[in-house]
C-alpha cells in the first residue's frame, strides 16, 4: 500500500469512507472538548472565589495596620505635651517611635506647613505644606492616609498618616503625622502559601505602588498599569485576567483597604492563569490523547478496507482515462463488468473510448481540410498584396516626375503631394493586409499625439473624394466651430473615418446622400456617418464588424472591397480607447455608423513650428547648457537638432548613469529627462542630480509618456520643476526654456570636458 497526502483528499472514495468514520467519532471529540472547557471554567471559578477571599484578608490586614496608626495619632493629639515645649514634644514622639515597630517617624506640623517637632532629629527645616494629606487633614478635620512618598528626612519609602490637633474651641491648631515604613506593610504574606508567580500589589489613589510582594524595593513608588488602575477603580467588581510586565497572564482580584473614611488604598492579588488551569488542562490533554489514538485506529481500518475494495479498481479507471486523454483511444479498463457501480462505470468508459476513436478519425480528416482552406486564404492575401503593390510603384514614380517637370505650378505641386500621400497611405494598408490577425488583435503600433478631429475628418474626406465624385454622391460634412481635440494617431484615425466613408459610398446608390457629423457629447467626441443606401438586416448589424463580413453584392461587384475595412476600423478605434457602433432600420433604409473617442484637454500640435516662429515667440536672454537624457535615440537626436537650432548647447545621454557622469562635467543649466530609462528611472536620476553640486541648481524637466496624476506627483517629489507629456509640444518647450534665466557671462561658459 502506497500512502500519499493526495489520497486523503475529500473528493476520493477512500477519503469519503474515512470521513464517515471521522463523523461518527466527532460527537465524542466535541464532548471531550466541551468537558475540558467546563473543567477549566470550574477551576477558574473556584480559584477566583479563593482569590477574592485571600485579597479581602490582605486588605483587612493592611486596614488593621492603618487603624492602629490612626489610634496612635488620635491618642497623641490629646496629649498636652505635644503642643508644649519642643523638647518635651520631641521626647514624647521619640518614646512613641521606640514603642511602635513599623514606623520610621512621628512629627507635628504647624498650620504653615513647618515641621516643628519630629521624633527623628531634623538636620534642616522641613515644610510639608505642599503635601495633600496635610491639607486634607486640616480641611476635612479627620484622619487621612496619604499617598506614597519618599521621606525627605528619613530617606525611606513611606506613607504619611495625619490627624488634626483640635483645641477646646474646636479649631485645628496643628497636624500630627506618622510615617509608616512600607517595607513591612504586608509581612503577613510571608505566612500565606501563594502559588509560584503570584503577585500582591497595594496602590494609593494615584496608582502608585505602596506595597508589592515579591521584590518590594524594586516596585515601591512606581505606577501600576492602566488596566490594573481601571480594575482597582472597580474593586468590588469581578476578577480580571491581566498580563503583567513580565508577560505572564494572571487572574486578579481587588479589595479596598478599610472603609473609604480610612484609606484610598486598594489591594490586588494576581495568580498565574496557567497555574489555575494546570490540572484541568492535564486531564483534558490525556482525554484528547486517548481520543486521537482511537480515531487513528478507526481511520487506519477504513483506509485499508477502502484500498482493497475501492481504490485499486478506481485507479484502473483513472489510468484508462488518462490514456484516453493522452490520445490512446484504444485503451480499455480490463475490469469485469458487473451490476455494481464501479463495473458499470468501467463499461461506460470503454464505450466512450470506442466512440471517441471513431470521432477522432472524422475530426482528423476535417482538420486537414481546414488547414488546406486556411493555406489557400493566406496565399490569396499574399497574391492580393503583391498585385496591389504593382500599380503603386509607377503611380509614385509618376507623381515625383510630374512634380519635377512642373515644379513652378502650385496646383500641380499640391496634386503631387496628394498623390504621394495617398500612395503612402495605400502602401500602409497593403502592409496591414499581409497580417490581418495582427490588426484585428489590436497589435498595430500607434504614434499618438494631441490632434484636432476636424483635420482628421477633412483628410479622410479628401482621401475618399475620388470615389464620391465617381458615384455622384451628395456629401454633407457638419463640423463644430471650436477644435475637437483628442489624443491619437492621425494616420490611423484618418484610416478609420475613410473606411466608414468608403463603406457608405460602396453601399449607397449613385446620387445618394451621405452625411458626416462631428459633435461633442459629454466627455467624448462622436463621429457619425449616415447614408440612405441599401441598409442592413438585424442579423448583419450584429456581425458587420467581423472580419470578411460583407452585405449582399451585385453581380458585377461594383462595390469592391474584401470585408476588412469595418473590422480594421473597430480594432483601431478600440486601440484609441473608443468604441464604434452600427445601426440600420432595415433593408433599403440606410445605415448609421458612429465612432466615440475620449476628449483630450491639451491643445493639438497640428504641425511642428518652424524655427522662425520659435524666435518670434521669444528666445531666452542667453543660450543654455541643456542635458538631454532619453533612451530613444531617434527622438533624442531630433530634439537635439531642434534645440541647437535655437542656439542652445546640448549634450545627449541614452542611459541614466551616463547622464549623471555627463552632468558632472557639463554643468547643465537645464536637464530634460525621460522617466523610462534602461538602468534606473528618471525620478531616481533627478534625485541624484539634486545631490550633485554641478547640477543641483539646474531646472529639471520630465519628458515622459506617463500622464497620470500619481506619476506627476512622484516626479514632483523627486525634484522635477516641470512635467511634459510626450509627444513634447515644441512651442511649449520653447516657452518653458525662455523662463530659465542665467547670468549673461555664464550662459555658454562651457566647462572643460
Amino acid at each position: 500500500m502506497k500512502f500519499s497526502l493526495g489520497s486523503l483528499r475529500l473528493n476520493s472514495l477512500r477519503s469519503r469512507l474515512m470521513l464517515l468514520v471521522a463523523l461518527a467519532i466527532t460527537p465524542i471529540a466535541v464532548m471531550t472538548l466541551v468537558n475540558g472547557v467546563r473543567e477549566r471554567e470550574q477551576a477558574v471559578k473556584a480559584s477566583e472565589e479563593n482569590l477574592r477571599r485571600l485579597t479581602r484578608l490582605a486588605a483587612a490586614n493592611e486596614a488593621q495596620s492603618i487603624e492602629a496608626a490612626r489610634q496612635i495619632l488620635v491618642d497623641l493629639a490629646s496629649v498636652p505635651d505635644l503642643l508644649g515645649p519642643k523638647e518635651r514634644c520631641r521626647a514624647l514622639l521619640a518614646d512613641v517611635l521606640d514603642r511602635n515597630e513599623g514606623y520610621v517617624n512621628f512629627g507635628l506640623i504647624q498650620l504653615n506647613g513647618d515641621v516643628s517637632c519630629s521624633a527623628v532629629p531634623l538636620l534642616h527645616p522641613v515644610n510639608l505644606g505642599d503635601r495633600s494629606h496635610f491639607k486634607r487633614a486640616i480641611s476635612e478635620r479627620r484622619f487621612i492616609a496619604g499617598d506614597y512618598v519618599f521621606g525627605r528626612v528619613i530617606r525611606k519609602h513611606t506613607i504619611n498618616l495625619t490627624y488634626p490637633v483640635i483645641n477646646h474651641d474646636g479649631q485645628v491648631v496643628a497636624v500630627v503625622f506618622a510615617a509608616m515604613d512600607l517595607a513591612d506593610l504586608d509581612t503577613f504574606v510571608n505566612d500565606i502559601s501563594l502559588p509560584p508567580g503570584s503577585v500582591l500589589t497595594t496602590a494609593d489613589a494615584r496608582g502608585q505602588i505602596i506595597s508589592r510582594r515579591p521584590e518590594p524595593e524594586r516596585w515601591l513608588g512606581t505606577a501600576i498599569s492602566q488596566p490594573m488602575l481601571e480594575g482597582m477603580a472597580h474593586a468590588n467588581g469581578r476578577s480580571l485576567v491581566l498580563k503583567g510586565d513580565d508577560g505572564v497572564e494572571r487572574l486578579h482580584a481587588f479589595a479596598h483597604v478599610g472603609a473609604p473614611q480610612l484609606t484610598d488604598y486598594t489591594v490586588s492579588i494576581g495568580i498565574p492563569t496557567d497555574t489555575i488551569t494546570y490540572t484541568a488542562r492535564h486531564d483534558q490533554l490525556m482525554s484528547l490523547v486517548a481520543l486521537a489514538a482511537t480515531t487513528m485506529l478507526a481511520l487506519l481500518a477504513a483506509w485499508l478496507a477502502g484500498d482493497i475494495l475501492i481504490v485499486q479498481r478506481v485507479r484502473k479507471l483513472m489510468d484508462t482515462a488518462r490514456s484516453i486523454a493522452a490520445g490512446k483511444l484504444d485503451a480499455r479498463t480490463g475490469i469485469e463488468y458487473g451490476h455494481e457501480e464501479i463495473g458499470n462505470l468501467a463499461k461506460a468508459l470503454d464505450e466512450m473510448a470506442e466512440a471517441l476513436q471513431k470521432k477522432e478519425t472524422a475530426r482528423s480528416l476535417a482538420e486537414r481540410e481546414l488547414r488546406a482552406a486556411d493555406q489557400r486564404k493566406d496565399e490569396f492575401l499574399a497574391m492580393l498584396a503583391h498585385e496591389l503593390r504593382n500599380p503603386l510603384a509607377p503611380i509614385s514614380t509618376g507623381a515625383h516626375l510630374l512634380k519635377l517637370l512642373h515644379s513652378d505650378s502650385a496646383q500641380i505641386t499640391q496634386t503631387c503631394a496628394i498623390i504621394a500621400r495617398q500612395v503612402e497611405h495605400m502602401t500602409s494598408l497593403v502592409d496591414d493586409l499581409l497580417d490581418v490577425s495582427r490588426v484585428t488583435r489590436g497589435l498595430v503600433s500607434l504614434s499618438t499625439q494631441a490632434l484636432d478631429l476636424k483635420k482628421v475628418v477633412e483628410d479622410a474626406a479628401e482621401q475618399i473624394r475620388p470615389l464620391v465624385n465617381a458615384r455622384r454622391h451628395r456629401v454633407v460634412i457638419d463640423l463644430p466651430q471650436e477644435p475637437a481635440i483628442v489624443k491619437g494617431d492621425h494616420k490611423r484615425l484618418v484610416q478609420v473615418v475613410a473606411n466608414l466613408l468608403g463603406n457608405a459610398t460602396k453601399y449607397t446608390p449613385e446620387g445618394g446622400h451621405i452625411e458626416l457629423r462631428l459633435a461633442r457629447e459629454d466627455d467624448d467626441y462622436v463621429i457619425s456617418v449616415s447614408d440612405d443606401g441599401i441598409g442592413m438586416e438585424s442579423s448583419l448589424v450584429e456581425r458587420v464588424f467581423d472580419l470578411f463580413t460583407q452585405a449582399e453584392r451585385t453581380p458585377d461587384r461594383s462595390q469592391g472591397g474584401l470585408g476588412l475595412g469595418l473590422a480594421l476600423a473597430k480594432s483601431l478605434v478600440e486601440l484609441h480607447g473608443g468604441s464604434v457602433r452600427a445601426y440600420s432600420a432595415g433593408l433599403g433604409k440606410g445605415s448609421i455608423f458612429t465612432v466615440r473617442l475620449p476628449r483630450h484637454e491639451e491643445h493639438a500640435a497640428t504641425q511642428a513650428p518652424a524655427l522662425p516662429s520659435i524666435e518670434r515667440r521669444g528666445a531666452p536672454a542667453a543660450p543654455l547648457r541643456i542635458l538631454l537624457v532619453d533612451d530613444n535615440q531617434d527622438a533624442a537626436h531630433t530634439l537635439q537638432l531642434f534645440l541647437e537650432a535655437a542656439g542652445h548647447a546640448v549634450q545627449v545621454a541614452h542611459r541614466a548613469a551616463e547622464g549623471l557622469e555627463l552632468a558632472r562635467a557639463f554643468r547643465p543649466q537645464v536637464c530634460l529627462l525621460d522617466i523610462g530609462l534602461p538602468d534606473f528611472d528618471g525620478n531616481e536620476l533627478a534625485r541624484r542630480l539634486r545631490l550633485t553640486p554641478q547640477a543641483a541648481g539646474a531646472t529639471l524637466v520630465a519628458m515622459t509618456g506617463y500622464g497620470r496624476q500619481q506619476d506627476r506627483e512622484a516626479s514632483a517629489l523627486a525634484g522635477f520643476d516641470h512635467y511634459l507629456v510626450k509627444p513634447v509640444n515644441t512651442v511649449q518647450l520653447t516657452q518653458l526654456l525662455a523662463t530659465v534665466r542665467v547670468p549673461q557671462t555664464a550662459a555658454l561658459n562651457r566647462p572643460p570636458l
